[in-house]
């Protein structure tokens, strides 16, 4: 089910119901590249669980709706296709991960322990946000959900690889942050060209690997 809410007089927010999965975001993907070719759409923001249209001035917002919704019902899940697949390489803990330790005593195990298990699945891109090129990776064991820092740092170099919640990601730019970070990589997350597009890209998989 997709339910879709007016945001603004020229923006419809479109959710799926919870909780955020592969599986529904990968419809979510889907879905919202088919409504860029809708009449009136100007662009199509992807986010976790939901996408939002922005439309022109003019444009018939019911009928949008109404069209929006057919895509959802008449999705069908696609072949699957072999991923992009980018390897990342990441200093871990030092001045390159200042929460590694405090990660692992919260989790009552080893720095050791915390960089297997982070470094152990193969992660998908869900989403880009809270700056450009921010890639939020689905994928983090339950075993290693960390509540955020209670003081957000101001200052969080680029690179730094982090866990917030239930998920983990890399900060592309130096900026304030709250997330728990437990290394950091030299890999660049964000190029842009003259078509803007992002070198992370929702749907793109990723191996994080231990640099030493």
């Amino acid at each position: 089910m997709l339910t879709i809410h007016h945001t603004s007089e020229h923006s419809l927010l479109c959710l799926a119901e919870p909780p955020a999965e592969l599986a529904k975001q990968q419809q979510i993907w889907r879905v919202a590249e088919q409504a860029r070719a809708l009449d009136g759409v100007l662009e199509v923001v992807v986010g976790m669980n939901n996408f939002t249209l922005f439309h022109a001035i003019g444009t018939d917002s019911t009928r949008l709706i109404q069209a929006v919704q057919q895509l959802w019902e008449n999705d069908q899940a696609q072949a699957a296709q072999s991923p992009r697949l980018i390897e990342i390489p990441v200093h871990y803990g030092g001045e390159f991960g200042e929460d590694l330790f405090e990660v692992a005593q919260f989790h009552n195990t080893t720095p050791e322990e915390i960089i297997r298990r982070h470094t152990e699945p193969t992660y998908t891109v869900f989403m880009i946000g809270f700056q450009p090129g921010f890639p939020y990776l689905n994928g983090l064991p339950q075993n290693l959900h960390t509540p955020r820092r209670n003081v957000p740092r101001t200052k969080v170099p680029a690179g730094s690889v982090g866990i917030g919640g239930r998920q983990t990601g890399i900060y592309p730019f130096t900026s304030p942050g709250g997330w728990q970070l437990l290394g950091r990589t030299s890999y660049r997350c964000l190029i842009f060209n003259t078509i803007r597009q992002r070198y992370l890209q929702p749907a793109i998989m990723l191996d994080l690997w231990r640099r030493v």
